[in-house]
């Protein structure tokens, strides 16, 4: 299985609340994937999230009184429900929040962390150093402490107007009374069916008689909502202290991890200041360590910055050309260099560093594709790392991207909770003595960007996706197109995206079959994705100087926007 990071969606919210949709599918009669009417324009509010019930859920939370990150806590909870597969409470995240009044930025890091008793002997390795058994990406093994819950919480503590029953009620109602499933669930159910059989509690929410849900069907999960409820009750310590924590650490453990209670009760929040860099007059505003997205995208950009690119037509040969020599670039030095640093020292300034970017860029060879090691970033160090977004009324700006990992994560649902716990073990590299190697308290490597950009210290944008290593080239791409070539926030999503992070070039087969032969020509190893890449999903809201917003939600998975 490919790792999606299932990071959950993009949400953006944008100053008041309405609804302009009663009822929205992301599939036709036949049960297949409908592509298009995923956009939506609106003066007061715009909502766009990986499913309508959450968009609809964060916009009714701020047509109740709740600012931006009141209708994010919200969000969350719904996705929770509605798109387990991806998010939830058993999972993890970041958080991007921009204080209207100050102009404050804060980055609040809800990742989870390695139990621990983890270290990289709990992975018994084959001769080619391949984990035995899948146990790094299934079961135990694979279960880190799950921080959402924490980070929600604590951003509706320090920032929101609301208590938590009116924020949390509406997905304890969702969860039960239930929720359609779509195509691409349907899909996932499929995918992942193997590994939900093996465990009882997740069979019994996630699959019908044995076998996926179908499209259309609903699924309800009466121990999510008794969960959900006891948090209301209680707050953080429903989850963390007692029954529940007891429950998943119980769950855990029997499906062969380390998770204890200590673990549970010692899980802590980081709370740091958010990566800065521009791109031609445009503030961006994104993630840091243990991320390595934000950083990542705002060194592709610095490459690029060096070139005209207004007058390289988009979609060309050498538009994806040089798209394809920047990743592979900033990806060699992800592997090398990025970690988490409580644990490691990283050259986080330099990578973000213009100077180093043009090094980079000089070793581009406009005729061929080449193959990258990493570069010397220490010498630009300073002295001195589901997505949703929101804007609410006031102006300040939340973006969230939390996930459970992999598609139904770890595949173990705690007994009686309904969460599914995650599967972030599995972003550790194996082995002793690299950036990511895993030990005990240490948060994996993650690609989770949500990214606010700004122009004149004015919102322009607000993005963010799912999708693994992909989010990082996902959101690059879309920015690249709003910027330079001026796009409409739903066009960029729509547009045909590439990834290469190693040496392969996945395109979507609905480029320009005369471009992929060139591109073949010049070297590039091409792999056709398909007409559409599953991964990655995009989220997006942008500003016009007039104040009309534009949401845009990705036609690759369920994203939909409302607005009015």
């Amino acid at each position: 299985m490919k790792k999606s990071f299932l990071c959950s969606i993009s949400l953006f919210l944008l100053l008041s609340a309405g609804l302009c949709a009663e009822e929205w599918k992301p599939y036709d009669e036949q049960g297949n994937v409908v592509r298009t009417g995923r956009d939506a324009t609106g003066q007061n509010a715009v909502v766009s999230t990986a499913r309508y019930e959450a968009s609809k859920i964060g916009l009714d939370i701020l047509k109740n009184g709740g600012n931006a990150i009141d209708a994010a806590v919200g969000v969350g909870f719904a996705l929770g429900v509605c798109e387990p597969q991806s998010s939830g409470l058993g999972g993890g995240g970041f958080m991007v929040v921009r204080l209207a009044k100050t102009g404050e930025t804060k980055f609040i890091d809800f990742r989870e962390t390695a139990p621990a008793k983890a270290t990289p002997d709990m992975w018994v390795l084959d001769k080619d150093g391949n984990v035995i058994g899948n146990e790094k990406e299934f079961g135990g093994k694979s279960i880190g402490v799950p921080g959402s819950v924490k980070g929600f919480l604590y951003a509706l503590n320090q920032y929101g107007n609301l208590k938590r029953k009116d924020v949390i009620q509406p997905s304890v109602d969702l969860a039960r009374n239930g929720y359609k499933v779509s195509a691409i669930m349907n899909m996932d159910m499929k995918n992942q069916l193997e590994n939900m059989i093996k465990y009882p509690e997740t069979a019994k929410i996630y699959l019908k008689n044995g076998k996926p849900y179908e499209v259309g069907d609903t699924i309800k999960n009466p121990d999510l909502a008794n969960t959900m409820e006891k948090i209301i009750e209680k707050g953080e310590e429903a989850f963390y202290s007692g029954p529940i924590a007891e429950s998943i650490v119980k769950s855990a453990q029997e499906a062969g991890g380390l998770l204890s209670m200590e673990d549970m009760k010692n899980y802590s929040l980081r709370i740091k200041d958010p990566v800065h860099g521009n791109y031609r007059g445009y503030e961006i505003i994104t993630s840091t360590p243990p991320s390595s997205g934000g950083a990542h995208i705002i060194q592709i950009l610095n490459i690029l910055e060096n070139y005209d690119m207004k007058s390289i037509p988009v979609g060309s040969t050498r538009y994806y050309h040089l798209l394809s020599e920047a990743m592979k670039m900033a990806f060699a030095d992800r592997a090398k260099f990025m970690g988490d640093t409580e644990f490691v020292k990283i050259p986080l300034q330099g990578v973000i560093n213009k100077d180093y970017a043009k090094t980079l860029q000089a070793k581009i060879d406009e005729t061929k594709s080449q193959d990258y090691s990493e570069g010397d970033p220490w010498k630009f160090e300073s002295k001195d790392t589901t997505h949703y977004s929101i804007v609410d009324k006031e102006g300040n700006i939340v973006a969230v991207t939390f996930t459970v990992n992999g598609v139904f994560a770890s595949g173990v649902v705690a007994k009686d909770t309904g969460v599914l716990l995650n599967n972030e073990m599995d972003d550790f590299d194996t082995g002793h003595g690299k950036a990511n190697s895993i030990i005990g308290g240490k948060k994996p490597l993650s690609s989770m960007s949500p990214t606010i950009i700004l122009k004149d210290g004015k919102p322009v944008a607000s993005l963010g996706g799912l999708g693994a290593q992909k989010i990082i080239t996902g959101i690059t791409q879309v920015a690249l197109l709003m910027m330079d070539y001026g796009m409409d926030i739903q066009e960029a999503i729509n547009f045909p995206r590439i990834h290469d992070a190693y040496g392969t070039l996945t395109y979507e087969g609905r480029m320009n079959p005369q471009v992929v032969q060139e591109l073949e020509k010049m070297g590039h190893e091409m792999k056709n994705g398909g007409e559409w890449l599953e991964y990655p999903c995009i989220q997006g809201v942008t500003m016009a100087e007039d104040g009309t917003l534009r949401g845009g939600a990705d036609p690759r998975r369920d994203g939909k926007a409302l607005g009015f």
